[in-house]
């Protein structure tokens, strides 16, 4: 997998393991603290590695998928985060999972990267927990299936991952913007950057008047950033009993609701007849729908 200023590929351990300890043992050793004793372990062997190297050459990300299908070891040097690294060997990983066949992936998740997995469509499951003196989540995806929401870390996960993989457009249909998922602050800078970007985003409401109410942080959104934006309010009796809510991107990405006033349901990123079918069912209520005319109005 080439993408410019680095490449990333398969490494066998033997052959690689100079490599994989300089970026292992910077990142997790050095830099995290993590005692050498207990980042390489008996199952490294066992292992697919993969290695992301700078155009020079220089071993700058590792990544790891086990023989109990998981991914482990993901790390970049801190010259190269932000950059696309760790996406890259992600990918890589779950696309080596694919061609093996493997049809469902877990791994444990540092804290504060779990908006990254959640881009990728892992989903956290199961409580918290220390490993290494680092709090960490278990996260997992079903690869080429549409994988359950059983939750509200899930639920929210799952609405990141949509977000964060929409271009040009993203489809919301809404209850009342529900709250504990719309309104969480990762959500909201979400869907600010994806405006920033010139995303188009719609939102259809059943009930504009709870959210009206409740200053919820996507109405204050849309007025700044209202060229991106757009409410419009479901009037018609006959739409306004659709029980389910949904998000959906123009990248087939979904996560879909069957009551919409819970978050259990199901997401999956790569989609497109799923997205093309919850569209289809999308544009013609927009249509009927009135526009928020209130949202514009509303001082906050």
């Amino acid at each position: 997998m080439n993408t410019p200023g680095f490449t990333v590929q398969p490494i066998g351990y033997e052959d690689g393991l100079p490599a994989l300890r300089q970026v292992r043992e910077t990142v997790f050793v050095q830099e995290q603290g993590v005692p050498l004793a207990l980042e390489w372990d008996e199952l490294d062997p066992l292992c697919h590695h993969v290695i992301a190297r700078d155009d020079g050459g220089h071993p700058i990300g590792t990544g790891r998928l086990t023989p109990r299908h998981t991914i482990g070891r993901m790390a970049v040097l801190a010259d190269w985060r932000g950059r696309g690294v760790g996406d890259a060997l992600l990918r890589a990983l779950v696309a080596q999972a694919r061609g093996l066949g493997w049809r469902e992936l877990s791994l444990h998740a540092q804290v504060a990267a779990i908006g990254f997995y959640a881009r990728h469509g892992f989903l956290p499951f199961g409580e918290r927990f220390m490993e290494a003196g680092i709090a960490h989540q278990s996260m997992r995806l079903l690869v080429d299936a549409p994988n359950p929401v059983d939750s509200r870390e899930a639920a929210i996960a799952a609405t990141l991952g949509v977000v964060a993989g929409a271009r040009r457009r993203l489809d919301i249909y809404s209850r009342e913007l529900d709250p504990g998922l719309l309104d969480v602050p990762e959500v909201v800078a979400a869907l600010r950057r994806l405006a920033v970007a010139g995303a188009d985003i719609r939102i259809l409401l059943q009930d504009p008047a709870e959210p009206r109410r409740a200053l919820a942080p996507l109405i204050n959104l849309g007025q700044r950033l209202s060229s991106a934006f757009a409410f419009r309010a479901i009037e018609e009796p006959a739409d306004r009993a659709y029980p389910s809510a949904y998000l959906g991107n123009d990248a087939g990405g979904f996560y879909f609701r069957p009551l919409g006033h819970r978050f259990d349901g199901e997401t999956r990123l790569d989609a497109p007849a799923r997205t093309r079918q919850l569209r289809y069912a999308f544009d013609p209520v927009w249509e009927r729908a009135r526009p928020c005319t209130e949202f514009r109005a509303l001082q906050i």
